[in-house]
C-alpha cells in the first residue's frame, strides 16, 4: 500500500493535533520531519520533502496548513517526482495582511498552475488562515476538488480536531481513485492532471 506522508505546518502538529494522531494509528503513514517549524525557510522544507518523497515513491501527501501550502509548491516547482496523489488540508495564505501571515510571507505566492495529480483541497468556511472564497479559487487553479467542511476554523487543535477519522475517508477515496490510471494518464502519461472525483466533493 502507498504510504502517507504527513506535512505539518506552521509550528509543526504535535499531540493531540489530527496529524499526530493520524501517524500513531496508521501504519502506513508517517510524519514529514521539516527543520525549524516555528522558523520555517522555504528551501530548507521543500528540500526535507523531497528526499522523503524519493525515498517512498507513489506517496500520498497530506499536508496542514503551511504543510499544504509546501505541498502545492513542489507540485509546481519539481514536477518530476512521483506523487499519487495530494490531500491539502486548511491551506494557510502567505500573501494575507493578517499580522500571523508574516511568518510565512517567502512561501508565497500561491502556485496558479493545475497539479499533475489528483488533489483534494479541505476548507472551512471560518478559516482565519485563508478566506474561503480563497481557498475555492486555490482549488479550481489547482484543478483540485474541494471539500467543504463548513464552519470548522482551521482544522487544527484549537478548533476541535484531535483524532480525525474523517481525513483518512478522504484519503481513502483518493487511494481508490488513483488504483488504476485514468485513460488520459495511460495515452499522454503522469503530465496529464486527473482529478479525484469525491463523492460528496
Amino acid at each position: 500500500m502507498s504510504k502517507t506522508l504527513i506535512v505539518p505546518g506552521l509550528d509543526g502538529s504535535s499531540a493531540p493535533h489530527w496529524q499526530d494522531w493520524w501517524a500513531r494509528t496508521d501504519p502506513n503513514a508517517m510524519i514529514v520531519d521539516l527543520p525549524d517549524p516555528r522558523r520555517p525557510v522555504r528551501e530548507a522544507w521543500e528540500a526535507a520533502l523531497a528526499v522523503m518523497i524519493l525515498r517512498h515513491p507513489g506517496s500520498i501527501l497530506v499536508g496542514h496548513s503551511l504543510g499544504s501550502v509546501l505541498i502545492a509548491q513542489m507540485l509546481a516547482r519539481w514536477s518530476g517526482l512521483k506523487v499519487r496523489g495530494a490531500m491539502l488540508v486548511a491551506p494557510a495564505d502567505p500573501m494575507s495582511a493578517t499580522q500571523e501571515c508574516h511568518r510565512i510571507r517567502r512561501f508565497g505566492p500561491l502556485p496558479e498552475v493545475a497539479a499533475e495529480v489528483p488533489t483534494v483541497l479541505v476548507a472551512s468556511r471560518n478559516d482565519p488562515w485563508m478566506a474561503f472564497n480563497r481557498s475555492r479559487d486555490l482549488a479550481d487553479a489547482l484543478g483540485a476538488d474541494l471539500v467543504d467542511l463548513g464552519h470548522a476554523g482551521h482544522i487544527n487543535v484549537a478548533s476541535g480536531f484531535g483524532p480525525w477519522p474523517g481525513g483518512k475517508v478522504i484519503r481513502d477515496r483518493l487511494l481508490e481513485q488513483t488504483e488504476r490510471p485514468s485513460v488520459l494518464r495511460r495515452w499522454f502519461g503522469q503530465a496529464a492532471p486527473v482529478r479525484a472525483r469525491l463523492p460528496g466533493a
